[in-house]
């Protein structure tokens, strides 16, 4: 009987030792990945479930690992010019399956693969699968509600489910009380101007991330831009209508008492006006995300450019 216990001890002791061994080995592989992996190299297991057993409850380091390579692989991919970030879903997914309350995997997760290519992976369905997971694991997290809600807005165009989204988190314990006014202006006036301003002011006010806060303070300039040629190309018309010509200068149109002084774009930069009517941006590179007011045949820069924040 004791021979049996020491060999039964001995045994267990020798799988603990070899288990170990592989768990610091399957650590250190993770580490180890380059940012350019290729999928096998990262994927090297690639069951969130048996990553977990490996790793003999270091579950929450292996899930910080994935979750830096993913930041490294979009990034990496991003500044080499964009691509498929076939690999993007994936290292999410199992960084969130290892620690389902590592919460800017959802947040940041999102914004790597909903946006179209070059800027992220294109694929804003998953983007939804990947927050919604989040919000199953952490339900009192309103935070998580305001960006399914964003994804549906901004990339997928759906009002209806956005304003679903930002209801069910304006239920939550201590949401923003934004995110009823957004509920309610997403059901009424979805693709309206003012309501991606209300949006776009929700996220500012509620974030406290530097590059979140800059993305939104370049939406607002965008949106305040898009604003302005619109009502500036339709008091053109107003012009036209009384004269029988579009006015030659927007002094033109302070003279006939339709402005007040030199309409300037967010930057402080003058609106240019067109013998037909139509309102054009001085320097659009400096307004990412601008509708209206682009110069014919205009091409954006590949990446976006951001003002930092004050």
């Amino acid at each position: 009987m004791i021979r049996s216990r020491r060999v039964t001890t001995a045994i267990a002791a020798a799988l603990l030792i070899v288990m170990g061994a592989g768990s610091v080995f399957l650590l250190r592989r993770v580490d180890q990945l380059r940012t350019g992996a290729t999928l096998e190299e990262v994927l090297y297991i690639s069951s969130p479930k048996l990553l977990k057993k490996a790793s003999l409850g270091y579950s929450g380091l292996l899930a910080d690992i994935y979750w830096t390579r993913a930041v490294q692989y979009y990034g990496g991919t991003f500044h080499a010019g964009g691509g498929r970030y076939q690999l993007l879903w994936p290292l999410l997914n199992i960084t969130t399956e290892l620690d389902p309350h590592i919460i800017p995997a959802y947040q940041y997760g999102a914004t790597f693969l909903a946006p179209k290519p070059p800027n992220g992976a294109g694929t804003p369905d998953k983007a939804v699968e990947l927050v919604e997971y989040g919000i199953k694991n952490n339900p009192d997290d309103w935070h998580l509600y305001e960006d399914l809600g964003f994804i549906y807005y901004s990339n997928l165009k759906d009002y209806a489910k956005a304003s679903e989204a930002f209801l069910r988190g304006s239920k939550r314990p201590y949401a923003h009380p934004f995110l009823k006014i957004l509920a309610a202006q997403m059901a009424q006036h979805g693709g309206e101007l003012e309501t991606a301003r209300t949006l776009w002011t929700a996220v500012y006010q509620t974030s406290h991330d530097k590059y979140i806060l800059a993305n939104a303070a370049a939406h607002l300039r965008a949106v305040q831009a898009d604003m302005d040629v619109t009502e500036l190309e339709r008091l053109a018309e107003v012009y036209r209508q009384r004269t029988g010509r579009f006015p030659v200068s927007f002094a033109e149109m302070n003279t006939a008492g339709l402005l007040r002084g030199i309409p300037l774009d967010p930057l402080g930069n003058p609106y240019k006006l067109t013998s037909t009517g139509h309102v054009l941006l001085l320097k659009p590179d400096d307004l990412p995300f601008v509708a209206k007011g682009l110069p014919p045949d205009y091409l954006a820069p590949r990446v976006p450019k951001i003002q930092p924040t004050d």
